[in-house]
């Protein structure tokens, strides 16, 4: 292919992986700004009514780049092809590609050229061609994304020095995209990872503030992105003292193998056993298996501190009393299964469910939202859309439940605290020692904040490093 291969819509860091992913196989690549909502305003402009705001912030960001490259001479329609994923269901997501198709030729673009990957088929169409090599290399460079992305939020929060953790991770990024450019093997890469452990080890930490850890869930773009499109809400946490856990991409590819698993299963209860059945039912569950293995492969390097991926099959049957796994689209039943699962689980203080403006699966999981919030009463649960506008509004709203979640954080923490006799101030001086400062100290699992973590994991040191010393006379 002669053309560049342009893509976006995910974060700066899996687009970076992605980037080098795809150049691998010889590919020229090139991945869009962040959708901003000027993105939203052309998208507006060329789109039909009624879309949801995913749709107007990516196909308006595509027309938006075209429209600048254009007057610097470029001959776009020659030059780039634009790679997007698709789908089917009740999702308007099925409907992105009709929808960027009309707003191109509204934009006078009208021979500009789109390859569509179906996310469930693991298909393409259009010139760019999704091969078994390809897809793996997209894969490597996804999970890798996941785990760096989400150490990144766990340990920023707590860094002593503005700005270090992502000026390391943002060189350790550099390594290994350029990795993943030349098709570096596991074992290259885990190594990059193993470098960039050493390197966060340099840094150092101060467990003693303590900060609610806030789940973000809900639409996947809406949730995924880091930019306008839902008013940078991952680090605008950050600023009010919030730690963020963000959602694994790979959580979502996992749940669309749980689905493939669950119809192959369907059929075969339904249509009877066949061995073509079988051998799709087989295939699907050796995937998600392997994929599984490999995500924990790369979290090992940092001794599994970026968080797991959870059970499929756990979260299908903790929303089972409110939404049916097999209603599909948009999220499905995963928006109310994170919701239960963070709070029956101790995973988050607080859980933020971020959907655009008119998404109609995400209308239907706030609506299951209520049973849930009525089961467990003592969730700390907001839902938001976002629209382009209204961000001052939204953000008061949120940060009236951050208070919320602050107060459980830290009452859960003076309950740790008074369970060892220990003072804040004890604590305190206790983790101002160099070895209570390290960014891969153990954390215990009996609680969420990670203050309280590092507290209860290290207890008995904690509790020696306390103890007054005396010196014989």
């Amino acid at each position: 292919m002669n053309k560049t291969i342009l893509f976006g819509g995910l974060t700066p860091l899996h687009e970076l992986f992605i980037k080098g992913a795809v150049e691998s196989l010889g590919y020229r690549a090139k991945f869009l700004p962040t959708p901003d909502n000027q993105s939203l305003k052309v998208g507006r402009e060329y789109c039909n009514r009624g879309m949801c705001n995913p749709t107007y912030y990516t196909v308006g960001n595509l027309i938006k780049f075209l429209k600048e490259e254009s007057l610097k001479g470029v001959d776009v329609e020659n030059r780039y092809t634009f790679v997007t994923v698709g789908a089917c269901g009740p999702c308007r997501f099925g409907m992105y590609e009709t929808e960027y198709r009309h707003a191109l030729r509204e934009a006078g673009f009208k021979n500009f050229r789109i390859s569509i990957l179906n996310q469930s088929e693991l298909s393409s169409e259009g010139d760019f061609k999704l091969t078994p090599k390809l897809t793996w290399n997209l894969i490597k460079a996804v999970w890798l994304a996941d785990v760096v992305r989400d150490l990144g939020y766990q340990l920023r929060p707590y860094e002593t020095e503005k700005g270090s953790v992502d000026e390391t991770i943002e060189e350790s990024s550099k390594e290994i995209y350029s990795l993943l450019k030349e098709g570096a093997g596991i074992k290259e890469l885990i190594s990059s990872l193993k470098s960039l452990r050493r390197s966060l080890e340099k840094l150092d930490f101060n467990y003693t503030k303590v900060k609610p850890v806030v789940s973000v869930i809900g639409e996947f773009w809406a949730h995924t992105t880091e930019g306008d499109g839902n008013y940078r809400i991952h680090r605008w946490l950050e600023e009010q003292g919030a730690e963020v856990r963000p959602e694994p991409i790979a959580g979502w590819i996992d749940y669309q193998l749980f689905i493939e698993k669950e119809k192959a299963k369907r059929d075969i209860s339904v249509k009877g056993f066949s061995l073509p059945r079988l051998k799709r039912l087989l295939a699907v569950k050796a995937l998600s298996v392997a994929l599984r293995g490999l995500y924990n492969l790369f979290r090992a390097p940092f001794s599994f501190r970026p968080k797991p991926l959870p059970s499929q099959k756990l979260l299908a049957e903790l929303a089972a009393p409110y939404f049916d796994y097999f209603v599909v689209g948009g999220e499905g039943h995963l928006e109310v299964a994170k919701h239960v699962y963070s709070v029956k689980y101790k995973k988050a203080h607080m859980v933020l469910s971020v959907k655009p403006f008119g998404c109609m699966p995400s209308t239907q999981s706030d609506g299951a939202q209520v049973k849930v919030l009525s089961d467990y009463p003592n969730s700390v649960f907001i839902s938001i859309e976002t629209s382009g506008d209204g961000e001052v509004n939204v953000k008061s709203r949120v940060l009236m439940k951050l208070q919320e979640a602050q107060k459980v954080a830290l009452k859960e923490f003076n309950e740790a605290l008074n369970k060892l006799g220990l003072s804040h101030s004890q604590f305190k001086e206790v983790f101002s020692l160099r070895e209570f400062r390290k960014p891969f100290i153990k954390l215990s699992k009996d609680y969420i904040g990670t203050s309280a973590r590092a507290l209860w994991g290290n207890r008995s040191k904690v509790i020696s490093s306390s103890q007054p010393s005396f010196e014989a006379v």
